[in-house]
């Protein structure tokens, strides 16, 4: 347990950051996950679009590297083509 006062706040700080940090990343790879589970070429268009949209976020406010965000977006566009290629 943390003796200053400065630190007990900085324990509380970091909590909050924590639970925000996880609901952000959690909702990422929810994302990344359905493109990747598509059936359609269709669905996984509109899935992508979602998913990267939430991809740039995240690299906007830091919560990924900006090249983690432009390799997930190339992979799952790789995977949307070769539905498209599929259909």
């Amino acid at each position: 347990m943390p003796i200053k006062k400065s630190s007990e706040k900085d324990v509380r700080r970091t909590a909050r950051r924590r639970v925000r940090n996880v609901a952000v990343i959690t909702r990422l790879r929810s994302a990344v996950k359905k493109v990747r589970e598509a059936k359609t070429a269709d669905e996984a268009a509109v899935l992508y679009k979602d998913a990267v949209s939430l991809i740039d976020k995240a690299a906007t406010r830091k919560y990924i590297h900006a090249n983690m965000a432009a390799r997930n977006k190339a992979r799952l566009a790789i995977v949307v083509q070769k539905l498209k290629k599929a259909a």
